[in-house]
């Protein structure tokens, strides 16, 4: 499950690179459909940039025996995908900087004020997500890995 998840959020990261977030083809066809007024495609990137990560740090936590009980579990699976994703937006903004005009191109926040804070808001929310939907299949995967 987790290689699939993985090369899914590769093919949204490829994708996004090759037609610039703002412009995925798709995602402009559905701004028209429901009356968007940008192309949301990055939204989806960073909520896959919560949801993937919180499977792999999940499995990297528990099979390397780190934290103690489940509620501490999540927390720091919470915490590291946030962590991930405020490092990104740091990222952005470096870029934003060094690359002067061409910042909006890369950027691709298209006029919203609010991006960094959706952009992050988003990955928490797909990191909650993969916990309270994947964790049940996750955990009987890795069972059987141990047999």
């Amino acid at each position: 499950m987790l290689y699939i998840l993985i090369l899914t959020h590769c093919v949204i990261l490829m994708v996004g690179g090759h037609y610039t977030y703002a412009e995925v083809p798709l995602f402009e066809d559905l701004k028209t459909v429901f009356g968007f007024e940008r192309n949301n495609y990055d939204k989806l990137g960073h909520f896959v940039q919560g949801f993937v990560p919180a499977l792999i740090a999940r499995e990297i936590l528990i099979r390397k025996n780190v934290v103690n009980g489940r509620a501490w579990l999540n927390f720091f699976i919470v915490c590291i995908c946030l962590a991930f994703s405020a490092f990104y937006e740091l990222i952005e903004w470096w870029v934003a900087i060094a690359s002067g005009e061409a910042a909006e191109a890369f950027l691709g926040t298209q006029g919203y004020v609010w991006d960094t804070q959706s952009d992050m808001w988003l990955a928490l929310l797909g990191a909650v997500i993969a916990i309270l939907t994947m964790s049940r299949f996750h955990d009987s995967q890795l069972k059987a890995l141990k047999m």
